[in-house]
């Protein structure tokens, strides 16, 4: 029987036989088969009819799950987002929860542009993604969290890193340094580190910096002792080795310096 009603619903929308007095019960079945034939502009409206007129049944939880559903298949991914927010603002102990958790990022992570553009869909999918993790640590749905993150993760270091690259292109050094600085701080487990190790290293010797690009040269050799950058991360640090000291201040400066220190009350 639910074979043949599946048949007879599945052939077009004139074929759903729709009734203004249907029951909620009645017109929640029909929603759901028409989610199963892919049927989604139709199942969204009785599901936004199932939801806004029975808030407090049994299976309406499940129908504000399967109306955000319908516009995630539908690829309309902010209104999806909203109607998942909805469910955990209205139904916090329903099944669906972890779910809706889950695709709330994954709708962020949908929007989320090329690296070259505005990452702010990027940077709520990372927090997002975070929070479900935390929050559902036993969900079977962490493994594909935990990719998504880290995709989007890598996105975000893409995106510093090639702004490095700008910087230091047009001589920029210190900028450049800065956003190196920012893929290895913040996206330690991304792609560009071990690059941008060297190039923050290059930079600070540019900038004269010495004894931190000494560090950082030195970084990068102890963390990736194969890396193709330690054949010219040894010779800047070589060079540095071979720089003059400088000069102790003299005593006549130092005076005058004593002089101009401010006395401690």
């Amino acid at each position: 029987m639910a074979g043949m009603l599946i048949l007879q619903f599945g052939v077009g929308c004139g074929s759903y036989n729709v009734r203004p007095d249907m029951p909620s019960e009645e017109r929640f079945e029909l929603a759901k088969t028409m989610f199963a034939n892919k049927d989604y502009f139709d199942a969204k409206k009785q599901l936004k009819i199932v939801t806004l007129n029975n808030p407090g049944a049994a299976y309406v939880d499940e129908a504000q799950f399967l109306l955000a559903e319908c516009h995630f298949h539908s690829k309309e991914y902010i209104l999806a987002a909203d109607e998942y927010n909805r469910l955990t603002r209205l139904y916090p102990k329903s099944p669906w929860v972890d779910n809706a958790q889950f695709k709330i990022p994954v709708c962020d992570f949908k929007l989320s542009p090329k690296p070259a553009l505005d990452q702010t869909y990027t940077v709520r999918a990372v927090e997002n993604f975070q929070r479900f993790i935390e929050d559902y640590p036993a969900s079977d749905l962490i493994p594909e969290a935990e990719r998504l993150l880290k995709v989007c993760r890598t996105k975000l270091s893409q995106k510093d890193f090639k702004a490095g690259i700008l910087y230091r292109k047009i001589g920029d050094y210190y900028g450049a340094q800065v956003y190196f600085g920012s893929v290895i701080d913040n996206y330690f487990d991304t792609p560009f580190v071990e690059e941008a190790t060297f190039w923050k290293a290059e930079c600070l010797y540019k900038l004269a910096r010495n004894d931190e690009a000494r560090g950082t040269f030195e970084d990068l050799l102890r963390k990736y002792p194969k890396s193709e950058f330690n054949a010219r991360a040894r010779k800047r640090l070589q060079e540095i080795a071979d720089l003059p000291a400088p000069a102790p201040a003299s005593d006549e400066s130092s005076s005058a310096a004593a002089k101009n220190t401010p006395q401690q009350r």
